[in-house]
Order: C-alpha cells, then sequence, then structure tokens
C-alpha cells in the first residue's frame, strides 16, 4: 500500500524491442524460472491452471530454440509484454488507479501501480470496507509473506462473499493476486466497480495475451490465450438510456422531492392492509421484503412466505428476496426491469425509483 511518503513502485517494464537476442522475453522467462523456489512455482502452476480454465482462444505460440528452466510436466502462465503496453490496457490501469484514490483519499491512501499496490491485501481491504460500510476483523499491517497470505484470504473470501461468487468461480485468488497477476488484479476490480456502479467509464472490449508454457517429454509447448478484461459497455451495467429519473436526481431536487411523496403515498396505500409503513423509499425496499408483499397486494394473490425471506440475515438472503419480487412482476406483465436486484439492496436511489414508478403506471388506479 503506498502512502504520500512511500517510494514510487517500480514501472512496468518497457516491451522488448524486435531483435534483442540476449535479453528477449524467453531470455528473462529462463532466468525467471531458474530463480523461483518451491513456493513460488507453485504459485505460477496455479496461474497456469487458472489461465487455462479462463475464457479464451487457444493459438499455438512460436517456440524459440532455446531452452528454458521448466521441470516435466511444468506450466507456467505470464503475460505477453505487448499487451502490458496495450493503450487501452494502459487507460483501464489508470481508470482504476484513479477510483481506488477518489474512493480511499480521505484515508491518505495512494495507490500507484495495481500489481505492487493490491497483492497483500491491504489497500483490498481499505476499498472493501469504505465501498460497503462494513468492517472486516484483521490485521491493519502485515509484513510476513504468511501473514499476507492469510490477510488476503480472509479479504478475498469478504469481497467474493459481496460479488456473489458462491459457486461460480472467480478469476481471481488469493495465489494470483498475490503474485502481483496483472490479469487477476484487473478482473477483481473491475468486477467492484461494475457491482457499485463506480461513476467512470471503463474502456470497451479490452484484451490482454497470456502465455501458457509446459513442458512434456522434454518437449516445451506453449499457446497464447486472449483474455478479455472488459466487454461491451452496456454489458457492464453502467450505462443505460437516460430517462426523466436522471433529470430528476441531477437538475430538479424539488420535483423529485415531490415524486418520491407520490410513490410513498401510493406504496403505503397498500402495505397499509397489512398494517405496514415504508418512510424512505432508498431504505426500506433493499430487503426485498416490502417489495415481496407488495406484489402479492397488487397482483392480487398470497405470496407464501417461505418462497421469500421474511428477516433477512445477510446480503444475499436481501439479494434473494428483490430478485424474486422481480421474477412476481414480471409473472403480472411487467417487464423485467433494468435494474439489478443488488443495485436494490446497495440503495441506488435511481434504481428503487424506476422500479417502483413501473408499478405506479401499472397499478395506479388498483383500489
Amino acid at each position: 500500500m503506498s502512502t504520500l511518503n512511500r517510494p514510487k513502485s517500480p514501472h512496468t517494464p518497457t516491451a522488448i524491442k524486435k531483435g534483442e537476442k540476449e535479453d528477449s522475453f524467453w531470455d528473462k522467462f529462463s532466468t525467471l524460472g531458474r530463480k523461483r523456489g518451491t513456493r513460488e512455482v507453485k504459485k505460477v502452476q496455479e496461474e497456469g491452471k487458472y489461465a487455462i480454465d479462463s475464457p479464451g482462444s487457444p493459438s499455438q505460440y512460436d517456440i524459440p530454440p532455446e531452452d528454458y528452466a521448466l521441470r516435466e510436466h511444468e506450466q507456467r502462465a505470464v503475460i505477453d509484454p505487448q499487451s502490458i503496453s496495450d493503450p487501452e490496457v494502459i487507460k483501464l490501469q489508470r481508470i482504476l488507479v484513479d477510483w481506488i484514490n477518489d474512493e480511499l483519499a480521505e484515508q491518505r491512501i495512494i495507490v500507484q501501480h495495481l500489481e505492487e499496490d493490491m497483492y497483500d491485501g491491504q489497500v483490498l481491504h481499505k476499498l472493501w470496507e469504505k465501498l460497503t460500510g462494513k468492517k472486516l476483523d484483521v490485521p491493519e499491517v502485515t509484513q510476513s509473506e504468511q501473514g499476507q497470505h492469510e490477510k488476503l484470504n480472509i479479504v478475498l473470501k469478504a469481497v467474493n462473499h459481496t460479488l456473489g461468487f458462491h459457486q461460480k468461480i472467480p478469476k481471481w485468488s488469493v495465489a494470483s493476486v498475490h503474485s502481483k497477476n496483472i490479469v487477476a488484479i484487473l478482473h477483481l476490480l473491475v468486477a467492484l466497480v461494475r457491482h457499485f456502479r463506480a461513476p467512470v467509464r471503463l474502456p470497451e472490449n479490452v484484451f490482454v495475451t497470456v502465455v501458457i508454457a509446459e513442458k512434456n517429454a522434454g518437449v516445451l509447448n506453449a499457446q497464447k490465450f486472449q483474455e478479455q478484461i472488459t466487454s461491451e459497455y452496456d454489458d457492464l451495467g453502467m450505462r443505460c438510456e437516460k430517462d426523466a429519473f436522471d433529470t430528476l436526481i441531477n437538475c430538479a431536487p424539488d420535483k423529485l422531492a415531490v415524486v418520491k411523496k407520490s410513490l410513498i403515498t401510493f406504496v403505503n396505500k397498500h402495505l397499509a392492509k397489512l398494517n405496514f409503513e415504508i418512510s424512505d423509499l432508498n431504505t426500506d425496499f433493499r430487503d426485498g421484503v416490502y417489495l415481496c408483499l407488495l406484489m402479492g397486494l397488487l397482483g392480487g394473490f398470497f405470496v407464501p412466505l417461505h418462497e421469500f425471506h421474511l428477516t433477512p440475515q445477510d446480503v444475499d438472503q436481501m439479494v434473494s428476496n428483490v430478485a424474486f419480487a422481480f421474477d412476481l412482476m414480471q409473472d403480472v406483465g411487467l417487464p423485467k426491469p433494468k435494474a439489478r436486484p443488488e443495485d436494490i439492496v446497495n440503495m441506488d436511489l435511481k434504481s428503487t425509483l424506476r422500479v417502483l414508478y413501473s408499478l405506479f403506471t401499472m397499478f395506479k388506479d388498483y383500489a
């Protein structure tokens, strides 16, 4: 983690110039292999397995004649240096660095290089706490490698839980992040930007090339994979068509207050049948309970209590409730909401207003 007084982290090496044989990419690859110990080899093997399992189209990579130190059946993954120097990759890293620094400015934390500043989990710990408003019981500073691994393991579990990776396997791991795998770190940060609707615009369709090398029967084979980091901007869930709520929130706060009051009146008119009442659109719907009950009242059907969590205990149960309410909306003929369940749980006001307004439009004359 960088502070205001920390020395600059080493710069990312520039791409190897064509024709420089003694200092070629593959020569460095060989030197790296000879220097790494057993522990580092295990890390790199895990990276290799990750890269192989990750999406991408494999293609055979030209193998230089010189041998480099790979054990039999050993796999190793490295990033093609040309990918790191790609303008879009550089732009993506700069945007992510600026975003992290903006989020953590009050804590006087300055990130300069993602690989050097994110690998030990300390910055990620502070970023997760800032984004979620929660506290994580882990040591503030860890110096030993074992301590870093233990802290990073706890932090990543919390991050994965927040991002909804309970059954799906994320494109990052403790080993890949701690070994400063920039691809894994980029995947992780892009996922956080997407989940928390960060006010940044990421470059679209950013790819990097991952090279996988393996030795079998004394023969070196290598393939390169095109790994996609970002997709179309719409797919990231951060861009939607401008509508009246953008104008209300950004330009007409007085009119926004009138709209919110009207929606609260509409909701309470129906929730009163169950002796419930809401007062804050931003917070009262985040657990999905009122939304499920409201759909039953508006649709004229009973919602079995076992179908949703009446007293949700965590974010997962809240998301499940909202997702269930969205299903009920489609059952009564409403289009699928543009918002995600996570948006409602994260108290995104515009998303909540859009969902409730769609209900108001359809059921405003319903007694």
